[in-house]
């Protein structure tokens, strides 16, 4: 009688799909009754954003958004070493 498949590979799969899966339940547990979690979120963060493009990037806490925006590509590079 020949072998019938291949069990390993399958049983693989279903954990890595139970795992994710498993994951993704704990996310929607933490996050709870906050369904606008990731808009608050974003909205902070523009406001944060907005804030820091007042003040010319100069105060603590705003370096990660000068750091992204000071590239030719955005067409506001500045040179730092002139």
């Amino acid at each position: 009688m020949a072998k019938y498949g291949n069990h390993a590979q399958a049983g693989f799969g279903m954990i890595v799909v139970a795992a994710s899966l498993a994951a993704i339940g704990l996310i929607a547990l933490g996050i709870g009754e906050d369904v606008l979690f990731a808009d608050n979120m974003q909205r902070d963060n523009t406001a944060h954003f907005n804030e820091c493009k007042k003040n010319d990037f100069k105060q603590d806490g705003c370096e990660i958004y000068w750091d992204r925006i000071n590239t030719e590509i955005s067409g506001i590079y500045v040179d730092l070493d002139k």
